[in-house]
């Protein structure tokens, strides 16, 4: 159940950069300040080319063209170009990107998730120890013993009928993915995988952002990820069955690399949109997207919080992310999308305190409303919500939840499970995938030598050696961005198993997917009782929430957890 999407066109007072009568003729504000890149969008039913005009006439450079959603990215002095061209009527309005031409001052670890990486802190506890594990089963690797979440969707048993077919192409659009991970490159197609981001070394007031570029023109390689997020999430899809480190959900399935991720963990709304698109023109079936669209946690049409330049930014990056949702779906793609970890009802959003989060320093509080603001993608249109609870089957205390934009749920890790008990607060609860050894050197959790360090040790981290001599690791995080692969995952199975050949190659129709994915999924009923505080577990009393619904569909678990034996043995039904 979505709510309304946000039209420009519905509200009731006219705003800069909806589509509106022409305006009186008035002066040019003046252009000032440093060179800064901005993203413009068409307004519908407008060309592209007289879009391109418009900037050039407003004192603009036209830099690159998003034909298939409209979306340019420009460059013009930082004051007076954003409202010059947004009064032109073939523009629907213009956001701020940013500044041009920072020098760069050090290298940053990459952007802090205080969720995602809790358990990295010295307060966990040791996890209690069991029996060493014997040999891996047929079609399991040998830390397969340690993904709980792969038991939960069963995974295990799904692969002994479907465990995903080559033809089949998931498109991770995150912070990149490292094509040279030996679990990763055996599935991992190259030639598909694209990087549309640049990286910023420094913000326009000179905070760090990526730090210094490691490659000449700023670019990294398509097989390349310097934070981790994109390649843990790609393990948990489809890291291959090859009697090394650990497995997928589909290990079948071939991963494609569609970055529009910073090295920071920011994402931006031209490498975002060109992502979406890409996806939808390359083949791509299903496309994971744990991540929301900086620099908005929601994009509000007008919040009183907000500068005349701020809400029309919003507008813009609400109207522009949709357009590619809807043009990726209509190319066939299945759009599965992390629900977030801000602890909240998505019908009832919380205050927010962090945006804007770039450039730096310019968050101020807001009140936000339901009925006008919206976080991307995961309210966008056809985005399929995924919520996350831990290897207790308890909502995880971060997991947004709610009626209205839940789609099913995941094992996405939860540190604080199984309060009362050894477990509690262990690594263990949490997910472990596949992770870059450049980010673990850099992080010093591996040393430069490729052992494991003592912090290393503390927060998980996994070594594996090949019987060639070919070293993987791996390292525990949690979050609704790893529970959206298990999901993900699970739909590229839906896919092997029911796609046919048609005039855009192999697949199913996303509506199709849906069907079997929600159809499928293991129904889970609330928590007796509805409302569940996390004050034990040392949660305030904002992470308190209540499920609403039934069994078949509530705020916590959608329409259940996602199930991956089901999926390819009973899907069929969901599909006449």
């Amino acid at each position: 159940m979505k709510k309304t999407r946000l039209l420009i066109a519905a509200l009731a007072v006219p705003l800069v950069g909806g589509i509106v009568a022409a305006p009186v003729a008035t002066a040019q504000p003046e252009l000032s300040g440093a060179a800064t890149e901005f993203t413009v969008l068409a307004a519908e039913g407008q060309s592209v080319s007289a879009a391109e005009q418009a900037i050039r006439d407003s004192g603009g450079t036209v830099v690159h063209t998003n034909s298939a959603v409209g979306l340019i990215t420009a460059t013009a002095p930082e004051n007076g170009f954003a409202e010059r061209v947004s009064a032109n009527r073939v523009i629907y309005g213009a956001a701020k990107a940013k500044a041009i031409g920072k020098a760069p001052t050090r290298k940053p670890a990459p952007k802090p998730d205080v969720v995602e990486k809790e358990g990295q802190h010295s307060d966990r506890q040791a996890a209690p120890q069991g029996k060493t594990a014997a040999a891996a089963p047929t079609g399991l690797d040998p830390l397969d013993d340690k993904l709980w979440g792969l038991k939960s969707v069963r995974s295990d048993l799904a692969r002994t009928k479907q465990p995903g077919g080559k033809r089949v192409k998931v498109g991770v659009i995150d912070t990149g993915v490292d094509g040279t991970h030996p679990d990763i490159a055996p599935n991992f197609d190259a030639a598909a995988s694209r990087n549309f981001t640049r990286d910023i070394p420094t913000d326009e007031k000179g905070a760090v952002v990526d730090g210094p570029c490691e490659y000449r023109g700023c670019v990294d390689p398509a097989d390349h990820d310097d934070n981790g997020h994109g390649t843990h999430v790609a393990g948990t899809i489809a890291a291959a069955a090859n009697g090394f480190g650990v497995s997928g959900v589909a290990p079948g399935v071939t991963l494609v690399n569609i970055r529009a991720g910073q090295d920071s963990g920011s994402f931006f709304l031209q490498p975002t949109v060109d992502a979406l698109t890409y996806a939808g023109d390359a083949g791509i079936d299903v496309v994971n997207m744990s991540y929301y669209v900086d620099p908005w946690l929601y994009n509000c049409a007008a919040n009183p919080a907000d500068t005349p330049a701020q809400q029309l930014e919003q507008r813009t990056i609400t109207a522009a992310v949709n357009r590619a949702l809807d043009y990726a779906h209509r190319k066939g793609v299945t759009e599965i999308a992390a629900l977030g970890n801000q602890h909240s009802d998505l019908g009832a959003p919380q205050p927010d305190t962090s945006s804007p989060n770039y450039p730096s320093d310019s968050a101020h509080p807001r009140t936000i409303d339901n009925s006008s603001c919206v976080s991307l993608p995961v309210e966008g249109n056809h985005a399929l919500g995924v919520s996350s609870f831990g290897p207790s089957q308890a909502k995880a205390d971060y997991s947004n939840y709610g009626l209205e934009q839940i789609s099913v749920s995941a094992p996405g890790g939860y540190f604080r499970d199984y309060y009362g008990t050894p477990w509690y607060r262990t690594n263990e609860n949490q997910i472990l995938s596949t992770y870059p050894r450049n980010v673990g050197v850099a992080s010093g959790k591996i040393d430069a030598a490729g052992n494991v360090t003592p912090a290393g040790e503390a927060a998980g981290v996994q070594k594996a050696v090949a019987a060639d001599g070919s070293v993987g690791y791996y390292q525990y995080l949690q979050g609704t961005s790893m529970a959206a692969p298990h999901a993900s995952g699970v739909a590229a199975l839906i896919v092997s198993q029911y796609g046919k050949p048609g005039r855009g190659g192999f697949g199913l129709n996303p509506d199709a997917v849906q069907r079997v994915l929600e159809g499928t999924a293991a129904k889970i009923a609330c928590p007796v009782p509805r409302t569940v505080d996390y004050l034990k577990e040392g949660r305030d009393a904002s992470f308190t929430a209540t499920c609403e619904g039934t069994p078949d569909f509530n705020g916590f678990y959608g329409h259940g957890a996602v199930d991956a034996w089901s999926a390819v043995t009973r899907g069929a039904a969901h599909l006449r």
